[in-house]
């Protein structure tokens, strides 16, 4: 290393390191946060993988897992447009 490389980096300034540092744990954090949320996936695949092998719809139960994350008032909503939506393409009866 040259000699103005090696005065620079003795003459970092400690806000520099300390930006560094925080900048290199939030990274870990995420890397790590994403590790888990893999395996989590994987937990519910396996979770979706027993039900079928039960006999459940894998398809209809992801439905109602999204369904029930909804508040009552848009789950209404977004029925009702279903609805509509089925009536003016016929396929429920008028």
């Amino acid at each position: 290393m040259s000699a103005t490389a090696t005065a620079a980096a003795a003459q970092e300034q400690p806000s520099t390191s300390f930006a560094k540092d925080q900048l290199k744990a939030v990274i870990e954090r995420v890397e790590r946060l994403e590790e888990e949320k893999k395996a989590i996936a994987d937990d519910i695949k396996d979770v979706y993988s027993e039900a079928k092998a039960h006999g459940f719809d894998v398809t209809v139960l992801r439905t109602i897992v999204r369904m029930r994350k909804q508040d009552s008032d848009e789950r209404k909503e977004q029925e009702a447009i279903l609805e509509t939506y089925m009536h003016a393409l016929g396929m429920l009866a008028a």
